[in-house]
């Protein structure tokens, strides 16, 4: 009966968990149960014991995997599990293995509160409904929905595999377009594995931005890291250690063995910020750029980002291109004519959106590039008429050459922008000393380093501290925000305010925790909060205070990018104010001359210049010889500089007219139509309206013992006191702050928005359903009429495929549930009582004295609900194999047409979509059914049974 190796658990003390045969003496048998510790011996004829035997169908796992059992096989009287290509002895299951069934446990006797199982039964349909949703994983992000970036997600998300190159202007939010298709690949399973390739300037910034916005937590490897790991004793790769890694160039260049390693780890996407610095050229290319073309050959998604504009580096633009796709982008003269040709037709477009006619040779150019389409040439006879306007513009988009590859937003297409105020607050060179004057240019030359270098301040004899204590006298009811190039200027600067204005104060530098951040900012954002949040550099990353409108630009950066950033964080959609800029500066000092660069030279303190970055590499050495000059009095300084100023406009300007004659608008229309995108904004407006699911995740969390308290303002505390496991994150530092509502997520940034995506809401969803709690329940319903029993089942259809497939946008694992009576009649209609819900949790029944009769009358019920379930789980898997068809075929059609207009669908991409469509296909029909949980309803006089 009893072989070392087995697995039993004890009837008596489930609680033990899973328990091991370890020997058998004579009549005695010694069983180690392991989770508890515990070693119990047993008499063979009588021990309280249940072998853990687990059938087709049924969930198992251990040695860290899990899969649902295809068969079982028995070998020298021990259980082997077989399924998904993988097998499991049932030695190596896990203790905590769940091995009572829902029919077992009820029929048992061993129930849980109707409580439990109505939560359980929810939990299974929210998760079911929340998984097909197109906006899965991106829940709970804390983004604004601003409708460019959602279709850009929505778009790129959708591709098989996502090999894009994000080229948004400054400001516009390409990081967050970034994280959204990252957190939608992980979420959907279509990646597992995910790298993100930095400049070293970039690596903070990137980590805060995807755990403070999607919840994702990267590791950051550097030398340390990768020795660490080496010496723990694992002689694997260092980067298969983690599933989501932050890597930066320099660390990578200065450690060959390093840069191996990470080529040699397999990866599902690859995303590179500032793609514009990895140079290229037909003749050579730098070592970045060999990196990345190396990992991009052998990744299959890869996201781009860069702000620099086509006109501005074609070359670039087309390396850039090459590493999506080396095929399609093989030859630069090529590309450059093809170019060429798109922007004669974006033109063109141009007169058919503002409705204007047409000449002999635009008709001509339309009719080669639809090559000889015969319903297109012939609505080029009235091309003004708007339904041929319409029609003409949709077949550009088509051809249009990069159109599926790269997305370009700028902020004159999206709008929605606030004015800009430039206030100068400029000191006489007079109200220095000779000390402050030094001390002035070495912080100058300090902050025009990238990271700035470190250097002592002390701002107590400053005068722009006057200057700036004036400015918040001046306006007692306004916020503001200013931003600096070091934390140690932050804290100087808190120190000169300290003795000379009264006004509250906050900080925010990187020397404080994420959590201590999000608290100062919160602080800020409170009406009676902090007037001056005092912030390094970093506050110009991601962060959002549109809720002020005054900065104070304290000094700046030699980078118009950076100081685009800065603005930025005031200066965004959604703001209703305008914008006052407040420059400080102290006349003919070298901060002076860096002010009247950016204001006279590329008023970049009025508009977004796009061609900074090229203006800065064309007179940034200069530029910064003169400030240096200019602040240590040189003769002949203001001429040179005056010079500098009108060259520099001279060419701001003729770039200009070279960027707004080279706008590609077909390329701004292509994301405008796509429909991917419209369900995405469509779903989230549907998830934000839903009220509903507040309260059940607060009845979720208070599951596990977390309780929610209403702090007014739609904010709740979460108090983990009671917490009953160590399994959910987010209460190391104690109760935490919460919030369901988006815009105060997004107002208040030490605030969660919980959705059912949010990991602890996930994963108290996750344990919540896959333990036993809530599996098996017995009630009385009073509402019933005497001699009446009813089974409810629910049973989980589920299909067993690879993660990769995405097959839950068509089939979640659904719950079907079933009640049926001693008749075996299905009653469809019944639903239990509210009086009987009510009064369920007051009643002490003893259920383990009905076992006679459960034992009776369970089985033949739930074989007849299983029938009942399966017909209607088949009628499901009928309906989802018919929506993976159509869905997927009209994919295919749609691509392969534009495959015959667009060599930029590859046929990889046609092939990809294909090989999915077949492998779902296949997948989806072998979906089959699992018992969930069960609970027997019974009319008051059951109880009289004896």
């Amino acid at each position: 009966m009893f072989v070392p190796g087995q697995r039993w658990i004890s009837s008596a003390e489930p609680e033990l968990g899973l328990g091991t045969v370890l020997r058998v003496e004579g009549r005695g048998v010694q069983v180690l149960f392991a989770k508890a510790g515990v070693l119990r011996p047993y008499a063979v004829d009588s021990a309280p014991l249940l072998r853990a035997e687990f059938r087709a169908g049924q969930r198992v796992a251990g040695k860290g995997i899990a899969f649902l059992v295809e068969r079982v096989e028995i070998k020298d009287d021990l259980l082997i599990y077989r399924g998904e290509g993988r097998e499991l002895h049932e030695g190596q299951l896990d203790d905590e293995q769940s091995v009572s069934q829902a029919d077992d446990r009820l029929v048992g006797g061993r129930t849980d509160a109707v409580a439990q199982f109505e939560l359980r039964l929810e939990g299974l349909q929210r998760r079911a409904e929340a998984r097909r949703s197109p906006m899965w994983g991106l829940g709970a992000a804390r983004i604004g929905l601003v409708p460019h970036q959602l279709r850009v997600a929505g778009i790129a998300s959708a591709r098989r595999p996502p090999r894009v190159l994000l080229a948004d202007e400054v400001g516009l939010g390409k990081t967050i377009e970034a994280g959204m298709i990252i957190a939608r690949q992980l979420a959907t399973g279509r990646a597992s594995r995910v790298l993100l390739l930095l400049p070293d300037t970039l690596v903070y910034q990137w980590f805060v931005e995807m755990l403070r916005r999607f919840n994702l937590s990267f590791a950051i490897y550097d030398e340390e890291r990768c020795e660490a790991l080496e010496q723990s004793g694992d002689a694997g790769n260092p980067f298969e250690d983690e599933q989501l890694v932050i890597a930066d160039f320099g660390f990578l260049e200065s450690s060959p063995k390093y840069a191996r390693q990470l080529l040699d780890a397999p990866w599902d996407l690859l995303v590179v910020d500032e793609a514009h610095h990895l140079a290229w050229s037909p003749e050579a290319a730098s070592p970045r750029y060999t990196m990345v073309e190396q990992l991009a050959a052998a990744i299959p998604g890869v996201i781009l980002l860069t702000a620099t504009p086509e006109q501005l580096g074609r070359s670039g633009h087309f390396a850039r291109l090459r590493l999506l796709d080396p095929q399609r982008y093989g030859n630069l003269e090529s590309y450059l004519a093809e170019a060429d040709r798109y922007l004669a037709l974006s033109k063109i477009a141009d007169r058919l959106l503002d409705g204007q006619p047409l000449d002999d040779a635009q008709r001509a150019a339309l009719a080669e590039a639809f090559h000889g389409d015969a319903v297109l040439t012939a609505r080029l006879a009235e091309p003004t008429r708007p339904d041929n306007a319409r029609e003409l513009l949709a077949a550009l988009i088509d051809r249009h050459g990069t159109g599926r590859a790269m997305f370009r937003n700028n902020r004159a297409g999206v709008g929605g922008f606030p004015q800009r105020r430039p206030e100068w607050h400029l000191l006489p060179a007079n109200a220095v000393d000779d000390s402050t004057r030094q001390a002035l240019l070495a912080e100058f030359h300090a902050d025009i380093q990238q990271p700035p270098a470190l250097i002592e301040v002390d701002y107590a004899a400053d005068p722009r501290i006057d200057a700036l204590v004036a400015l918040l006298d001046a306006h007692p009811q306004d916020k503001f925000l200013l931003i600096c190039r070091s934390q140690a200027k932050v804290l100087a600067l808190e120190e000169a305010l300290r003795t000379k204005s009264g006004a509250g104060v906050a900080r925010f530098h990187e020397g404080l925790s994420i959590v201590q951040r999000d608290r100062n900012a919160a602080y800020f954002a409170q009406p009676d909060g902090a007037r001056l949040l005092l912030c390094s550099e970093i506050g110009s990353e991601g962060r959002n205070f549109q809720f002020a409108h005054r900065l104070v630009l304290w000094d700046l950066p030699l980078d118009p990018d950076l100081l685009e950033q800065r603005i930025g964080r005031l200066d965004r959609i959604g703001q209703k104010h305008d914008i006052d800029i407040h420059i400080l500066a102290v006349a003919d000092s070298a901060q002076h001359v860096l002010a009247r660069w950016y204001g006279e030279g590329i008023d970049a303190f009025r508009l977004s210049p796009a061609d900074g970055r090229e203006l800065l590499r064309r007179y940034g050495e200069p530029l910064t010889r003169l400030a240096d000059e200019h602040a240590r009095g040189d003769d002949n300084r203001d001429q040179e500089l005056d010079a500098l100023l009108a060259e520099t406009r001279a060419s701001h300007e003729q770039l200009a007219v070279l960027i707004r004659g080279g706008r590609d608008h077909l390329l701004e229309l292509a994301a405008s139509r796509d429909l991917h995108a419209d369900e995405l904004q469509q779903a989230f407006a549907r998830e934000d309206r839903d009220s509903t699911r507040d309260a059940f995740v607060q009845r979720l969390l208070e599951a596990f013992g977390i309780h929610a308290e209403e702090l007014g303002g739609q904010v709740l505390l979460l108090d983990p006191q009671y917490l009953s496991t160590d399994a959910l994150p987010g209460f190391a530092e104690g109760p935490q702050s919460v919030t369901f509502a988006r815009a105060v997520a997004l107002a208040r940034e030490d605030l969660p928005l919980l959705r059912l995506d949010h990991p602890l809401v996930a994963g108290a969803l996750d344990l919540a359903l896959s333990g036993e709690q809530g599996n098996a329940a017995f009630m009385v319903d009073d509402v019933l009429p005497p001699r009446t029993a009813l089974l409810q089942a629910v049973f989980l259809l589920e299909c067993v495929a690879d993660r990769k497939l995405d097959a839950e946008r068509f089939l979640p694992v659904l719950p079907i549930a079933v009640t049926v009576d001693t008749r075996l009649a299905e009653r469809a209609d019944f639903a239990p009582s509210e009086i009987a819900l009510r009064k369920a949790g007051d009643r002490n029944i003893e259920v383990a004295r009905y076992r006679k009769f459960l034992g009776k009358l369970v089985p033949p019920m739930l074989e007849r609900a299983e029938a009942l379930a399966g017909a209607r789980g088949q009628a499901r898997i009928d309906e989802a194999v018919g929506l993976a068809t159509t869905a997927l075929d009209a994919e295919l059609s749609r691509l392969r047409a534009l495959r015959a207009v667009n060599r930029s669908v590859s046929e990889a991409e046609i092939a990809a979509v294909a090989a999915e469509r077949t492998s779902l296909l296949a997948a989806l029909p072998q979906s089959r059914l699992r018992l969930d949980a069960v609970r027997f309803v019974v009319s008051a006089d059951f109880l009289a049974l004896r």
